[in-house]
């Protein structure tokens, strides 16, 4: 029995093997064929996006500078002598006004010396007075003679009368000079200032041309700002020919300044700009000018725009119309953005930047009014790429 079974299980196996390996073979066949039929669905990124639309905007330049005086000069004294007395505001600091005494040099030789100017005015009017009377005389005498003849002019004492003259000029050129040194002997402000740095003290002797003080106006005060060449086309600057026609201030100007903590705002005009342009950076100089810097006036809020200030400068620039403005990362680094059209598809838009800054962007062309710009950072992007929008597709 058992030799009967062998000759039939070698006939069977064979056929079992390869009915179940069709059978996975078939099941193989049958799953590629549902895997190559079902296309998985495209994945497309939720983005956030804006509608542009035309607007108008004034453009504003920034820069940075020092603030300084616009007038500064150095005191000297006019004539020699010791300092006698000096004024309480005669200080690093100090204020001052105009006219106002700052400190005197010793005045007594120079009031001697008045005093003699004026005893040699009296010495040459006199003289010149008896001139005259002997000139009057000599005129009758030689009328008398009857001669008919012109008198020479030595006779009539013509020389003497035009000498007398002269030296009585003479001495009041001389008292003159004289009360002008007497004044000299009191230093006054040239202008309503501040002391910058004294040179001299009280007790100290100083020569004619020592300087005394270093001082400036406090009426206004300027600042360098430097711009470079291509931020010029954004604003109005003075650099033409002037002539008697043409405005003496340039663009508005507000300067920010950190005191105390504190920013505070000031505001001027650009009034000129420098000769030339930097050779080497290309930057051309403007300078803005504030008025009354210390606060003289009614306006007592804000600290004084004090000389050597480091400021912040926001030129206000001219106003540019239909202008597109977008976030600065929606510009890609080869110029273009991405607009969404009505399929939901992004679409590659080159565009013309009027100005770029750190926050945003002018856009003057390669867009219209109602596109909707993607502003969302996409890794890999293709053109006709499907998304889907922030707001309006995510309901939920």
């Amino acid at each position: 029995m058992t030799r009967r079974k062998t000759p039939l299980l070698k006939v069977v196996a064979p056929i079992a093997v390869l009915a179940i390996f069709g059978l996975i073979a078939w099941v193989l066949v049958a799953t590629a064929k549902d895997a190559e039929t079902q296309i998985p669905e495209p994945i497309r990124p939720l983005v956030r996006t804006m509608v542009v639309e035309p607007e108008s905007t004034r453009l504003v330049v920034r820069s940075q500078g020092t603030v300084s005086p616009r007038t500064e000069s150095e005191i000297v004294a006019e004539v020699s002598g010791r300092v006698t007395w000096v004024s309480a505001q005669f200080v690093a600091g100090g204020f001052f006004d105009k006219g106002v005494p700052l400190l005197r040099i010793d005045s007594h030789d120079y009031t001697e010396i008045v005093r003699e100017a004026d005893a040699r005015v009296a010495q040459a009017e006199l003289r010149l007075a008896r001139e005259i009377a002997e000139a009057e005389i000599a005129r009758q005498e030689w009328e008398s003679l009857g001669s008919g003849e012109t008198a020479p002019p030595l006779t009539l004492r013509v020389p003497q009368v035009a000498e007398a003259e002269a030296t009585l000029e003479a001495a009041r050129a001389g008292r003159s000079r004289a009360q002008r040194d007497l004044a000299r002997t009191e230093v006054a402000g040239p202008y309503e200032g501040r002391i910058r740095v004294k040179h001299v003290d009280i007790g100290q002797f100083v020569n004619r041309g020592t300087p005394v003080a270093t001082v400036y106006a406090v009426d206004y005060a300027e600042v360098r700002l430097p711009l470079p060449d291509s931020q010029l086309a954004y604003v109005d600057l003075p650099l033409d020919y002037r002539d008697g026609s043409a405005r003496l201030t340039g663009p508005e100007v507000v300067l920010l300044a950190e005191f105390a903590g504190e920013t505070h705002r000031y505001s001027g005009h650009i009034v000129r700009t420098e000769g030339e342009i930097d050779p080497r950076s290309r930057m051309v100089t403007a300078v803005a000018q504030v008025a009354d810097p210390y606060a003289r006036g009614d306006e007592r809020s804000r600290p004084p725009l004090a000389a050597g200030m480091f400021v912040e400068a926001e030129i206000i620039g001219r106003e540019v119309e239909d202008v597109l403005r977008l976030p600065r990362a929606a510009l890609r680094q080869d110029g273009t953005v991405l607009l969404v059209d009505d399929d939901r598809r992004l679409r590659f838009r080159t565009v013309q930047v009027l100005r770029a800054t750190d926050s945003d962007i002018l856009v003057t062309g390669g867009l219209s009014s109602g596109d909707r710009i993607c502003l969302s950072p996409l890794s890999a992007v293709t053109d006709g790429m499907q998304v889907r929008i922030a707001g309006e597709d995510d309901p939920s």
